[in-house]
Formats: structure tokens, C-alpha cells, sequence
């Protein structure tokens, strides 16, 4: 009798995964852009249980004056997991894991970013996991970007990312916790700007075929090109807020203008009598 550690797992059952999503559909994508009062630009993000804020500074000098650069600014992007972001407490010390993510998603945002435009200055990018529950990386980068954005920083495009990879035998968009701790999963962060689909962040963990890499990749910008309607949306929804005219949002400022209008009109009524 198999024991249920050796019972095999349909993550793709008629066409649909564990949590009833297709292949090709992400979890549920929100971005909220302007929630940090003290920070140049700031986003926050709800993607599936993940949750993450994001918060900009800058351009400003480079401190200390070693790590400046004549020639361009730089991408300080700094990722940090809550200690209750998991289920096991976190160590706060900052994980090798943190370190590479950082690292590669400052070389990520480096690439959509005018650098040349700022020379000897840092553009601090900071962000902090909340809640993770898979595809974290993508998640910290789409709300970086965001922010960047928001704090009226020059770019090429925004940077969209998305989780693509294998699990069950089958290519999937966006994994989970279960579908990235399948036996034979295949997880690969992606990260695009759109407008040129040039890829800025690309990382394997696993091992795919030809075919499978080729079918993966194709699906893996095409969640991108989601996530980045979602990202525009959010700064569209702020920024025409903040266009609408200040009587709209407060319609006792046009009540003493209808006044106004209709004393005028009993006036003119007057003089034509």
C-alpha cells in the first residue's frame, strides 16, 4: 500500500490547478500607489497571500563618497522579509537570500532607470515583505517599480515580473507555495519592460527541456504584460484623482456659485419686465 508522501498530485486537473486558477491566470494582483507619507514615491502591493510595501528616496548624493559614480547614479534596492512574514519566525539579520534578491533586482531596475541622468547620486529602493507566500521576488520588484514611478523618477518603462515554471509535468503561470514544492518543480522568476519585452531579471531553479523553456518563456511575458496593465492602472487611478478639480470632490464649495447664478437670473428677469 503506497503511503500518501508517494500518492501523486494532479496540479492540473481539467484544466484546472489546486486553487481552481488556469494555467495561464495569475492570483489576485492589487496595487495601492502613494501610501508613505515621507517617501519620494511608495506603493503598496497585494499579490495571492503576498504582501509588500515599497518606498523610494531620491536621487540624492551618494553616501559614502566612495560609492559614487561620475558617470550615473545608483539602484540601492534593499529587500527585507518581516520576521512574521512566514510561518517559522524569520532570523531579522538580513539572509543570503535577501542579499542575491536585492542585488539582482538593483541590477533589474538599473536597466529601465535614466542612471545617466543623476551622476554621483543613490536612488534608495527599499522594500519589505509583510507576507510571503511564493513568488516574493516578482512581487518586491512590480511594487519597486511602481514606486520609482510615483516618485517621478525618469524611466525607459516600468519593470513587470512574474513567477513562470513546472509543476506536475505541466507549465504554469504564476506558482504557489504548493506548486513550487512539487517534486519536479521548476521555478523561474521573469522580469520584462514591456513596451520591448527586453528582459531585465531572468532566474532558474530547476530543470526544463527546449520545448518546455520556449513554451515557459512566452508564457512567462505574457503574465508580465498583465501585471503591467495592473501597475499603470494604479498610477492612472492616483494621478486622476489628483487632477479633479477641488469643487467636484467638495460640492458645498458649489453651492454659493448656484446662488449667485440664480440672483443674476432673477435680475435679468427684472430689468427685461
Amino acid at each position: 500500500m503506497a503511503s500518501k508522501k508517494d500518492e501523486k498530485i494532479e496540479y492540473v486537473k481539467n484544466g484546472k490547478r489546486l486553487d481552481g486558477r488556469k494555467v495561464d491566470e495569475l492570483r489576485p494582483l492589487k496595487i495601492e500607489v502613494g501610501v508613505l507619507d515621507n517617501a519620494d514615491g511608495s506603493a503598496y502591493l497585494e499579490w495571492g497571500q503576498n504582501k509588500v510595501i515599497a518606498g523610494v528616496f531620491g536621487p540624492k548624493e551618494a553616501l559614502p563618497k566612495h560609492t559614487q559614480d561620475p558617470y550615473k547614479a545608483r539602484v540601492k534596492f534593499i529587500y527585507r522579509m518581516a520576521c512574521f512574514s512566514v510561518p517559522d519566525r524569520k532570523n531579522p539579520r538580513p539572509a543570503r537570500r535577501e542579499i542575491e534578491i536585492s542585488k539582482v533586482c538593483s541590477e533589474a531596475l538599473e536597466r529601465a532607470v535614466f542612471i545617466e541622468r543623476f551622476p554621483n547620486s543613490s536612488i534608495d529602493v527599499f522594500v519589505e515583505i509583510l507576507d510571503s507566500n511564493a513568488g516574493s521576488r516578482a512581487a518586491a520588484l512590480t511594487a519597486a517599480s511602481v514606486a520609482l514611478a510615483d516618485a517621478g523618477i525618469p524611466m525607459r518603462d516600468l519593470v513587470a515580473s512574474t513567477g513562470v515554471g513546472k509543476a506536475g509535468g505541466e507549465i504554469i503561470l504564476d506558482l504557489n507555495k504548493a506548486e513550487e514544492d512539487a517534486p519536479d518543480a521548476v521555478d523561474i522568476p521573469i522580469a520584462i519592460m514591456p513596451r520591448t519585452e527586453e528582459i531585465v531579471l531572468l532566474q532558474m531553479d530547476g530543470l526544463m527541456t527546449k520545448a518546455e523553456w520556449k513554451k515557459a518563456k512566452e508564457l512567462g511575458i505574457k503574465g508580465c504584460k498583465q501585471v503591467y496593465e495592473v501597475q499603470r492602472e494604479a498610477l492612472r487611478k492616483k494621478y486622476e484623482a489628483a487632477e479633479k478639480p477641488e469643487a467636484k470632490k467638495n460640492p458645498e464649495a458649489e453651492k454659493p456659485k448656484a446662488e449667485e447664478k440664480k440672483t443674476a437670473a432673477k435680475k435679468s428677469e427684472k430689468v427685461s419686465k
